[in-house]
């Protein structure tokens, strides 16, 4: 009786546990529950088959650029060529092709995989913990810049990027010291005129060379950059360029153009509040 006992507790322990690791790997990886078809791997399980397998960067290619796993290739989800990709990639190997992206709060490594089950392509990954958390953890097989391996010192934490942070509303105030005004935004993401019609320059990310000696200008003149984009994170991948080129007199606009806009509708409201009083 007491040795049933003792196997009754030993399993009720260990479904306990397992019930607890499910839910702390949900809360960890929210978008496993939106794309529960999607079969994923762990840090640890990429870094040892790394060699057996294709790693694909599901990000833009400037993303990929400025930091990437060593020997990954760049193929954008958001690429209209994308599908035509994978399938060509399919048909060179049989090796489990493993996508990744930012990180939890990314889901482009999903969505390959979701297009690859879609295209009826098999043995397809992703490894959703990001390439921050592989940088990290694997310095020496990483990619930044154009260099490797890397150092953790390398990562720009959340704390340097967060004291280069403006509000909409100080980045507006700013914008008159005679800075020099960035428009990062892809073409898609843009209207018509800027915020800052007649002042501001528009350069999207990937067009490196025109970038490039807008921050050779900014230094050698000693002007502040201010660089909004459309939701305020492309921005980050901005900064590794900044501090390597030597520039840092420079700020982003907290939550890129959105946030603008929130701000100019809030604004909007006030003014017909007041009026209607």
């Amino acid at each position: 009786m007491h040795n049933k006992l003792a196997f009754l507790l030993c399993v009720l322990v260990a479904l306990y546990a397992s019930m607890t690791f499910s839910a702390e790997s949900e809360a960890q990886f929210p978008g496993r529950d939106l794309y529960r078809e999607v079969p994923t791997y762990s840090l640890d399980d990429l870094y040892k088959k790394l060699d057996a397998v294709v790693v694909v960067d599901a990000r833009s290619q400037y993303e990929f650029e400025t930091l990437h796993i060593k020997g990954a290739i760049n193929m954008p989800v958001s690429d209209k060529d994308f599908d035509g990709r994978l399938q060509a990639l399919r048909a060179k190997t049989d090796k489990p092709i493993v996508f990744y992206c930012n990180g939890v709060t990314c889901h482009k490594s999903y969505q390959a995989v979701r297009r690859a089950i879609y295209l009826k392509l098999v043995n397809t990954y992703a490894y959703d913990a990001g390439i921050f958390a592989w940088a990290k953890a694997h310095p020496e097989k990483s990619v930044l810049l154009g260099n490797s391996p890397i150092r953790q010192s390398d990562i720009i934490d959340k704390d340097t990027f967060n004291a280069h942070l403006l509000s909409p509303k100080e980045f507006g105030n700013e914008v008159a010291n005679s800075g020099i005004v960035l428009d990062v935004r892809d073409r898609f993401q843009r209207d018509g005129i800027g915020f800052f019609p007649g002042i501001e320059r528009r350069v999207a990310l990937d067009q490196t060379t025109k970038l490039d000696k807008i921050l050779r200008i900014a230094k050698n003149e000693k002007k502040t950059l201010l660089i909004y984009d459309e939701a305020g994170s492309q921005v980050q991948w901005l900064q590794y360029r900044l501090i390597n080129a030597g520039v840092t007199n420079y700020y982003f606009m907290k939550g890129g153009a959105k946030a603008y806009y929130d701000m100019l509708d809030e604004n909007k409201a006030k003014r017909a509040s007041r009026q209607s009083n």
